[in-house]
Parts: structure tokens; C-alpha cells; sequence
């Protein structure tokens, strides 16, 4: 039976602005949380990113906050200043006029997000005008208490979302001093990718019979194309990554590393070889970081080369790809990872390169996701030639229909007097598409081409995964079956010279 949003027990307007928005029936996170917050229960839900956990205590909030009152109702900690913006703006695309209990006029609930790095004062200044939500990050919410400049007496709606995160990055003393300055009557819900000790721990603290939800990591990566490629013996997995994304061609990628210096190194090299991508790394300040996701965003950068730690602030819901340059040490985070592509309701592609050492944690990701890794190879230049001429044939097909086309025909019936029609289109098409190439994949490219990023780094010693497979690189998938190897085309296939009409 397929539950939907009129029967969770939202407000008719507000169903008609989600059907609005084009949502049309709830995630499970949804479904689970929202009538027991609706009902004023407590919750402890376990949800990846990309669930819609968003939603499943926005909703309820919006629903029950008094936009009448000038008084802060709701609090919401995240752990990154992103983070707090994405909320935010989820929330005031949920949100619709409403009566308060005070007069008749309807009214929006006022949502203000606060974090470092923006000036304090005007925080202060919207929080004396009078909000009923706030969104924010742990360290400035605590400053403002400290300056008596937000008053949390009135509170009766707390969350914390992405709690784990919040804990690994050291703001358990501060989450408990807010915490401990709301009202003992208040309701509370924490949402958390993960579940540690120090997470139970918290829960135990404060929260009352909590009704606990948790989706499946089945549940949350169903709509997540997952692949490994292999790196052949002897490549590092920097040079297995250009053939790859040349491949893949992804609109948008975070491509993720283990160490800050892989990043680093792996950014230069991708730069060099003339790709759009930029290092996301702690080191940014504030502006820095928010003009650069806003470019990721505008797709004036497309891939994202960053650690798991600096990928906390990375927060955009229409990511095509996600790469596991290394993978990370556990299962849980790597379908942390690979949930920020996949989501509302799109398919996303998540990319392992593996080498003989990941097999084990491979086959530990199966085991506990319960899905199926594909193995692949490597692809040859002939097939990503194939496949580039494929797409390229859609554009062109595409352009046919244009009404530019017809300024450029003067050109062809000039060329025509002394050339073959046929052999025209294909000189256009060549110059067309030798632009759109990448710069690496000369026509000499192949598994014997040197490996530039190795040598850069003296050997390839060093962590990151940039050195060379040790043992048997081929990862057989949980069929058991090892994918079968591919040949290298030869290179140098040459293109006739044009024929003129009158030879």
C-alpha cells in the first residue's frame, strides 16, 4: 500500500504546496517520522543523506510553530555553516502563510540561519524583530546565548540533524550546553547518518522514549548505479581516473580522497590534463568556500576533489556522480558517500577504483548494503572515442532542428562546388569534435602511455592511493567471476584526405 503525504497528517495547504513543489508521495524517513512528531513523540532516526530526513522534521515544525508570536519556537544544530543554509532554504520553500492564535491575519513563520562568519549584528537585529525558526550551527548559537541575544525559554521544537558529524567534529560540549539552556517541556529529534555509542549516548541523555527509525542502507542507495573499475597492474589510480571520467563524463562529481596531500595532488593533475575541478579543503575561509560551492552549484566548476573531513560542508542535491578515489574504512561511510548522489528522487552513479588491496572492503560493502558492486575494466580509448562520438551524434542531431543552422549553409554550397557534400560534413564534424576532446587522449594513448602522476610523485610512494596495485587487481564482484580483459586498440587509425568532385 503506498502511503501518502494527506495521510501523514499535514495540513491540506500544505500538501497542496508539496504537490506544488512535485513531491509526490513520502520517502520512508518521512513516512516513519512525521506523524509521531505531528503526535508530539520524540525521535531517533538513522538516515543517510539523500533520505529526505529534511523534510521529515521540517514539515512538522512548519506545521506547528505560532508565526503570531515573536518568539523563537524552533531550533535546528547542524554542524556546518552549508548545511544550515541548505536547511534553511528547504524549509522556506515548505512554507506557507498561516493563522496564528493571535488575530486572524495569516502570517509566515520567519526562519533566520545563523553561523560564524557573517556578521553577528545583523543576526542579532533579525532575532529582535522576532523569528519562530532558527537554523545554525553550534558554535555562533552559542555566542548569542552568551550574549543573551537569543532566548531559547520559549523553544518546543529542538534538532539535531546530522548528529554524528556534529559529535565527530567536536561540538558534543557545546550541543550539550544549548541543550541544557532549552526547556524541560520541549520536544526533540535527533537524525544521524550513522549510530555510535556517542550518538546512544546523547539520546539517553535527552531524549524521552524516542521512537526509533532506521532506513536500511538498501533502502537508501536503491536508485545508485554502483561500479568498481579495476586499475590494471601497474597504473596508478590517478591515471586509471582520466579514462574513467573521460567515460563516465559526469555533469557533476565529488571525487573522494584520504588525505588532505592526495587532494592536493590529484586536483594538479586533473587541472593539468584540462578538466574543470577545484580542491575543497579546510583551509578555505568562509567566502572562499561559499563562492566555490555556489560555482560547483552553477556548474562553472564540475568535479570537487575532497577529503571526508572537508566534504562535510559540501551540500548540493543534484550531484551526478560520486567517485571513491580511496575508499574509506567503513561501510557506513561509504554509503554516507555515496548517498549525496541519487537523491529527490533522481539515479545517481557511484565509481570505486579499486586495486588489489580494496578487495576486502568490497566485499564487506556488498555483504552489508546487500548490493551488487559491477566490476568493469578500465575503458580503452576506441570505447571512449565510441562513446564520445555517440553523444556528439545527439548534439549534432539536436542542432539540425536549430534555426542557426541555416547561416552556415552559404559556407557549405561554396565548399560544395569543389568538395563532396559528405566529406564537408565530416571536415566540420572533425573540427567540432577534436575541441571537445580531452587534451590527454591523444590518439598514441594507451595502457603503455607513462604514467605522469606517478612520476610526479617519485614513484608513486605515499598514501592517497596513488601507487601502483599490489597483487591481483581484478575485483570479481559478487558473482565471483573476473571481468573479461580488454585489448588496446591500435592507435594511429588515419582519416582519408578530403576528395575533391572534380579528382
Amino acid at each position: 500500500m503506498t502511503v501518502s503525504f494527506a495521510s501523514l497528517g499535514l495540513s491540506d495547504n500544505r500538501i497542496a504546496k508539496l504537490t506544488e513543489l512535485g513531491f509526490e508521495e513520502p520517502t520512508q524517513i518521512q513516512a516513519e517520522a512525521i506523524p509521531h512528531l505531528l503526535a508530539g513523540r520524540e525521535v531517533l532516526g538513522q538516515a543517510q543523506t539523500g533520505t529526505g530526513k529534511t523534510a521529515a522534521f521540517a514539515l512538522p515544525i512548519l506545521e506547528r510553530v505560532d508565526p503570531s508570536l515573536r518568539t523563537v519556537q524552533a531550533l535546528v544544530l547542524t554542524p556546518t555553516r552549508e548545511l544550515a543554509q541548505q536547511v534553511a532554504q528547504a524549509m522556506r520553500e515548505f512554507n506557507i502563510a498561516m493563522a496564528g492564535t493571535e488575530g486572524e491575519r495569516s502570517l509566515r513563520p520567519q526562519i533566520l540561519t545563523v553561523y560564524g562568519g557573517q556578521p553577528i549584528e545583523r543576526q542579532i537585529q533579525r532575532l529582535e524583530r522576532g523569528v519562530q525558526i532558527v537554523v545554525g550551527t553550534p558554535g555562533r548559537i552559542l555566542d548569542l546565548l552568551r550574549r543573551r541575544c537569543l532566548d531559547l525559554s520559549r523553544v518546543e521544537y529542538l534538532v539535531l540533524d546530522e548528529a554524528d558529524e556534529m559529535l565527530s567534529m567536536g561540538f558534543l560540549p557545546d550541543v550539550e550546553t544549548i541543550l541544557s539552556e532549552a526547556p524541560e517541556k520541549r520536544q526533540m529529534a535527533f537524525f544521524s547518518a550513522t549510530m555510535p555509542s556517542s550518538i546512544r549516548r546523547l539520546a539517553n541523555d535527552f531524549l524521552t522514549d524516542p521512537v526509533i527509525i532506521k532506513v536500511k542502507a538498501k533502502d537508501s542507495i536503491s536508485r545508485i548505479n554502483q561500479v568498481v573499475y579495476n586499475v590494471p597492474r601497474g597504473w596508478s589510480k590517478a591515471k586509471a581516473l582520466l579514462p574513467v571520467m573521460a567515460y563516465e563524463e559526469p555533469e557533476s562529481a565529488i571525487i573522494f580522497v584520504r588525505t588532505r596531500r592526495t587532494a592536493a595532488e590529484l586536483t594538479s593533475y586533473l587541472q593539468s590534463s584540462g578538466y574543470s575541478v577545484d580542491e575543497y579543503h579546510g583551509d578555505l575561509s568562509q567566502s572562499q568556500r561559499e563562492r566555490m560551492l555556489e560555482r560547483f552549484k552553477q556548474k562553472q566548476v564540475r568535479w570537487i576533489v575532497a577529503t571526508d573531513i572537508a566534504a562535510r560542508g559540501i551540500h548540493v542535491d543534484d550531484l551526478t556522480h560520486v567517485v571513491n578515489f580511496d575508499l574509506p574504512d567503513s561501510v557506513e561511510n561509504y554509503v554516507h558517500r555515496i548517498g549525496r548522489t541519487g537523491r529527490a528522487g533522481k539515479e545517481g552513479i557511484a565509481i570505486v577504483l579499486a586495486q588489489g588491496y580494496d578487495r576486502r572492503k568490497l566485499r564487506d560493502i556488498e555483504f552489508h548494503t546487500k548490493q551488487t558492486l559491477e566490476p568493469r575494466n578500465v575503458p580503452t580509448r576506441a570505447q571512449i572515442e565510441s562513446r564520445h562520438l555517440e553523444r556528439f551524434k545527439e548534439q549534432v542531431a539536436e542542432v539540425l532542428g536549430g534555426e542557426r543552422v541555416a547561416s552556415f549553409l552559404s559556407i557549405v554550397s561554396e565548399l560544395a562546388e569543389d568538395y563532396d557534400p559528405h566529406t564537408v560534413a565530416a571536415a566540420a564534424l572533425q573540427m567540432a569534435y577534436d575541441k571537445t576532446r580531452p587534451e590527454w587522449l591523444s590518439p598514441e594513448w594507451g595502457e603503455d602511455a607513462p604514467d605522469d602522476y606517478r612520476a610526479a610523485r617519485r614513484g608513486g610512494s605515499g598514501g592517497g592511493g596513488g601507487g601502483a596495485s599490489r597483487g591481483r587487481s581484478n575485483y570479481r564482484g559478487a558473482g565471483g567471476a573476473a571481468v573479461a580483459g580488454q585489448r588496446r586498440r591500435p592507435a594511429g587509425s588515419k582519416v582519408a584526405a578530403p576528395v575533391k568532385r572534380n579528382q
